[in-house]
């Protein structure tokens, strides 16, 4: 069998060891009953004006589950954040400047508990249906990510990242409906949370709200999404 070296395969191969890798952060976030995104002003001249999400491109020393995480800390301060793998995007002329592979992540997190502490290119929250157009394929990623929570929102408990400790089964419902884009009917989103069994009744109510005072409820412990850069291991869901 004759075998060759690495040096001569990446020798015969230049052209498939100059393209680029990177990654990009869909940063998702629930404020006022809408559903934000976080997005940051592009710093290319061909996207002068325009929004982007939040990537940069992966450092030849780096990890590719290590660099998302630098990415949102460098960005926008943000630490101990789940992330999920999504997808990878590769079209052609995706990237100005050439070649670039990009795998996106999506996250989740409560505004109202996770201030911003820089603000790089102008970094903030939009809301996702304002959206029309971003940099590069940004939309066509948002889109895919928004789809893929869409796809799970109902069967896995991935939402509550986005919901103080204590909730209200109405504010729980005006979450899924922000999600989703649509009215639930009351009665029956209630009978399938119910049927989930995810949920710990704390046998308190609300205060200070100007319609009847609903039970609060929490998301059992050991439910709530965690930061995969806690646990040592990314959560990934290719597709």
């Amino acid at each position: 069998m004759n075998l060759k070296t690495a040096e001569v395969e990446k020798s015969s191969h230049l052209d498939y060891f100059n393209i680029a890798i990177s990654v990009d952060c869909v940063i998702f976030g629930y404020d006022k009953k809408e559903l934000e995104i976080l997005l940051i002003k592009s710093d290319l001249k061909e996207f002068e004006g325009m929004w982007s999400l939040l990537g940069d491109l992966i450092k030849p020393n780096e990890d590719i589950e290590s660099a998302p995480y630098r990415v949102l800390k460098e960005r926008t301060g943000l630490e101990d954040v789940y992330l999920e793998q999504v997808h990878t995007f590769g079209s052609l002329n995706r990237h100005p400047s050439g070649r670039v592979i990009t795998t996106a992540y999506y996250s989740l997190i409560d505004i109202n508990h996770h201030k911003l502490q820089l603000t790089h290119n102008e970094v903030h929250w939009h809301k996702v249906g304002d959206i029309k157009k971003l940099a590069f394929d940004h939309k066509l990623i948002l889109d895919t990510c928004l789809q893929r929570l869409r796809q799970q929102v109902m069967e896995k408990p991935v939402i509550f990242n986005l919901l103080p400790e204590k909730f209200s089964l109405r504010e729980l419902q005006d979450l899924y409906q922000a999600i989703l884009g649509i009215q639930l009917d009351r009665r029956n989103f209630r009978k399938k949370i119910a049927l989930k069994e995810w949920l710990v009744d704390l046998d308190e109510m609300e205060d200070n709200v100007p319609h009847r005072p609903g039970k609060l409820y929490k998301v059992k412990l050991d439910l709530k999404p965690k930061s995969a850069k806690k646990k040592k291991k990314l959560i990934a869901f290719v597709s």
